[in-house]
């Protein structure tokens, strides 16, 4: 069964606070079996629009992603993120 990712792009709007999300959303990563493939890090932007931060996340399967989006747990560290940052966010399915 293909993995299952986040895809995240963010532009954080408030730097002092964004910490606040990545804490709150940490036992919802850990409950799902989260592995961050990429972090922020360098990038170059070849086509299209960019935000600041880069960010995707490995799930055992697309399901497990799905669970882990939609858990009290993640949404209560969403609310944090969306006053704090804009975000493009996508849910994908790997390649078999």
């Amino acid at each position: 069964m293909p993995n299952g990712y986040w895809i995240v792009r963010v532009s954080v709007k408030n730097a002092e606070n964004y910490p606040d999300y990545l804490a709150a959303a940490r036992p919802a990563f850990e409950a799902f079996g989260a592995r961050f493939v990429v972090r922020g890090g360098r990038y170059a932007c070849m086509e299209g629009q960019a935000r600041d931060r880069n960010v995707v996340v490995e799930f055992e399967d697309f399901d497990t992603a799905m669970r882990c989006y939609q858990s009290p747990e993640y949404q209560a560290a969403r609310a944090i993120r969306v006053a704090n940052a804009d975000a493009d966010f996508l849910i994908v399915e790997g390649a078999a």
